[in-house]
């Protein structure tokens, strides 16, 4: 065998892993997901299956939550996904001046990124209980509410709640990755504006957010998908209630699936979302891509 040949088999048996890890925990389990979206599938009798065409999808389209669930999914991604950024930006602005304390409030700022999920939505749960919760006997105290409001308990404010919460929660991850990518802003270049008497409003906008473009963005196509997705901090606080007041499209995907027993319509909504998040992105990078073209052909032109 050839030198070449070699080092191309070597290079396949270092593929091989990955391919395998591929194949067996990504691609089966998708595949599988599209195929049950057009089966007549129940947990109740797993050994028997029809073929359904797109019935799975237009009973769930009609179906009388799915656009409460729907509207939901895009308010908790949106407000979370928001917030997330705002208070990470801002922190990290913070914690990038040369304040005394600096390291210990860097170390103390991703300690709700790291409590689990569970502990942390439970905690939350216990004090937002009108009978008992801290946050409430503040708030009375101090005078902002009459009397304990029960949070997770009424449709106004349930979803918006959770959404706190995980804002609370996963808004350290902003600040860390913000703040690597702010210490490599050049500080002559902000220095060459104060001199030119660029305020901090002008310096933040025209420089500084400009020099964190693609760290923001990855932050943001990343949060989206793991906000949309997210099932776990909503089922722990409220499980979609009040009367599906903070029901997003995750947690009736459980719900079809754990327990109505019907796989093969989870199975379809799964593959909704899945559609919607490939159209969302690739409207996006449609966009852009046309974006940089018109800018290359005006750069091209002058």
């Amino acid at each position: 065998m050839k030198r070449e040949q070699k080092k191309k088999l070597q290079a396949y048996w270092f593929v091989l892993p990955a391919l395998v890890f591929f194949l067996l925990l990504i691609a089966y389990p998708l595949v599988k997901v599209l195929v049950d979206s057009f089966q007549y599938k129940t947990l109740l009798n797993p050994g028997q299956s029809a073929f359904a065409g797109f019935a799975n999808y237009l009973n769930v389209i009609k179906g009388e939550y799915f656009s409460t669930a729907l509207w939901n999914t895009v308010i908790w991604t949106f407000l979370s996904v928001a917030g997330e950024y705002v208070l990470g930006i801002t922190s990290a602005l913070a914690l990038n001046q040369n304040v005394k304390g600096r390291g210990f409030f860097r170390g103390v700022i991703v300690i709700p990124w790291v409590v689990p999920i569970v502990v942390a939505g439970m905690t939350w749960q216990w004090m937002l209980a009108p009978d008992y919760g801290i946050i409430n006997n503040w708030l009375v105290n101090i005078g902002i509410l009459d009397e304990p409001y029960y949070w997770l308990g009424e449709t106004d404010t349930a979803l918006l709640t959770v959404t706190f919460v995980n804002i609370w929660r996963s808004f350290p991850f902003y600040t860390i990755s913000l703040l690597a990518a702010l210490q490599s802003v050049p500080k002559e270049l902000i220095e060459a504006a104060v001199i030119d008497g660029a305020g901090i409003r002008t310096r933040f906008f025209k420089i500084i957010l400009p020099q964190l473009k693609s760290v923001s963005l990855v932050l943001i196509f990343i949060h989206i998908i793991w906000t949309a997705v997210n099932f776990e901090f909503i089922w722990i606080m409220t499980e979609g209630g009040p009367l599906h007041a903070s029901e997003t499209l995750p947690i009736q995907i459980y719900r079809l699936a754990m327990k109505e027993f019907n796989v093969g319509a989870a199975s379809s909504l799964a593959s909704i979302m899945l559609v919607m998040m490939i159209i969302g992105f690739g409207a996006y990078f449609l966009i852009t891509t046309l974006k940089r073209r018109n800018i290359k052909k005006r750069s091209e032109m002058t």
